[in-house]
């Protein structure tokens, strides 16, 4: 339902192996990505170091945009998960220094919020 998903502006789990390719121009030292999401043409990233949202723009895409947040500027998180008769769940990211607003990801009922959670929980207690 990956692209089904997207076309609903839900994020979709991507191949990690394409992401780190893709992205190994952004890494730091000892930096590896840990989860890759999709949604439309842009993307989350969760390495070992930091959080980074990748926002391509314009047309064609060719413009990209790379927000690095490291994970202890996030000031909390939460998720929403879907209940029986909605089709998505959601992750909220409260950055400090960013204001009021939270970050917010959608993602389908079959995507596991649980385990993006679990990735902010680890990085965000050490």
């Amino acid at each position: 339902m990956g692209v089904l998903d997207e076309l609903m502006g839900n994020a979709s789990e991507i191949n990690l192996d394409n992401v780190r390719e893709e992205c190994s121009k952004l890494m730091a030292l000892g930096e590896t990505v840990e989860q890759a999401y999709s949604l439309l043409r842009d993307k989350l990233l969760f390495t070992n170091k930091r959080l980074i949202m990748v926002n391509k723009q314009g047309v064609t895409g060719k413009k990209v945009e790379f927000h690095s947040i490291p994970y202890n500027k996030i000031a909390h998180f939460s998720i929403e998960t879907a209940g029986n008769f909605e089709i998505e769940s959601e992750l909220k990211i409260w950055i400090v220094g960013m204001g009021k607003d939270p970050i917010q990801m959608t993602f389908g009922k079959n995507q596991d919020v649980y385990k993006v959670q679990s990735v902010l929980a680890y990085y965000i207690s050490e």
